[in-house]
């Protein structure tokens, strides 16, 4: 029996599959579902999403969002989420440089927030990305 996965965000759908598990950061810690999982609601926090399919891991970094499990219908909406593999490193060691610079600019304090948020994003990227390209 497999878990029909569903990740969502507001630009994409990331993933649309059947996998084996499914391993959520929440604001709980780390959650691992399986087949005929209870069903539940629950708020995802920052980091890695992975999924296990016949043994293979694939990982998408997730800046947060909400898990919902039913029937062994998995939904994921979440603000932000890439896979590992299309994660562009130089892309985001660019995007964090530029976030940590404006963070100094006193002229950007107004933005602070949406910066910060970018800074972060980049650093997940990076960490995932990261984690990816070690050998398990």
């Amino acid at each position: 029996m497999k878990l029909s996965l569903h990740i969502l965000t507001p630009d994409k759908e990331v993933l649309k599959e059947e996998v084996d598990e499914v391993l959520v950061p929440t604001v709980n810690g780390e959650l691992g579902i399986l087949p005929n999982h209870v069903s539940l609601l629950t708020q995802i926090q920052p980091g890695e999403l992975i999924t296990i399919n016949s043994g293979k891991r694939n990982s998408y970094a997730i800046t947060g969002g909400y898990l919902e499990v039913n029937n062994n219908q998995v939904n994921v909406l979440g603000d932000y989420a890439i896979r590992s593999e299309d994660i562009e490193i130089s892309k985001a060691e660019e995007a964090k440089k530029k976030a940590e610079a404006m963070m100094k600019d006193k002229e950007s304090v107004e933005n602070f927030a949406e910066i910060e948020a970018q800074l972060r994003r980049s650093l997940l990227e990076l960490k995932v990305a990261q984690r990816r390209r070690r050998p398990q």
